[in-house]
């Protein structure tokens, strides 16, 4: 049985990880604004906390959580996403940092806040996109989404280099398109060719068997171009 941090879990692929950790008898801390969905879910290995991952002083309700009752934590994925369509010329300052909080400094500060409880054997799953991976097809209106992604990439390669010694994993998925809430709201009517379950299935695995293997790596989960 692991403990699993997994943020972004309100609905797509960190609400199906949420429940498939928690239906194979791990322990879940699911961290979202909206924790409505996976409270109707209503499973005993899910703990919920209501956060907002751009505001810091909500991250220490996690850090009191994992204090007081689990004192380990042995997968982060840091799942959670913002992603904004507009034309490069459209985008503001406060887009640009909108995205960027979420994207990067929230998954800097939750990792941060977790080293402390990070073991020997633990593993950091940080979700990227295809739009972040240099001399990918690049969709238009993504500048800021994109270039956020490719920034988390290379936190991840510094990290796994950092804490090699600890012999903590620090692993990047860079998915290409998947059938999301997020996907469907920033392109209507583009239909991906993976859906959220089974992009879920695949990161559970990766989760659980992929720190064996790889060390501050960068793996491309996609099917098509990008």
């Amino acid at each position: 049985m692991k403990n699993v941090v997994i943020t972004g879990t309100s609905r797509g692929i960190g609400f199906e990880l949420a429940k498939q950790f928690a239906e194979n008898g791990h322990q879940v801390l699911a961290l979202s604004r909206n924790t409505k969905p996976l409270s109707e879910f209503n499973h005993k290995n899910i703990t919920l906390i209501s956060v907002d991952l751009s505001v810091n002083s909500d991250l220490e309700k996690v850090t009191d959580y994992i204090k007081n009752n689990w004192q380990q934590v042995d997968i982060l994925i840091n799942n959670a996403g913002k992603l904004i369509n507009k034309p490069f010329t459209d985008l503001s300052s406060d887009d640009f940092l909108e995205v960027y909080k979420v994207n990067v400094f929230a998954v800097a500060e939750i990792t941060k806040l977790m080293i402390p409880f990070l073991q020997k054997g633990s593993h950091v799953v940080t979700i990227s996109s295809m739009g972040g991976i240099q001399g990918s097809l690049k969709f238009p209106g993504l500048a800021a989404y994109s270039s956020a992604k490719g920034a988390v990439i290379t936190l991840s390669e510094l990290l796994a280099e950092e804490y090699k010694e600890q012999q903590i994993s620090f692993n990047v998925l860079a998915l290409g398109a998947v059938q999301t809430e997020m996907l469907e709201e920033a392109f209507p009517g583009y239909e991906a060719p993976t859906s959220a379950t089974e992009m879920a299935n695949y990161i559970f695995d990766f989760s659980l068997t992929g720190n064996k293997y790889y060390n501050g790596k960068v793996l491309q989960v996609s099917s098509t171009n990008p």
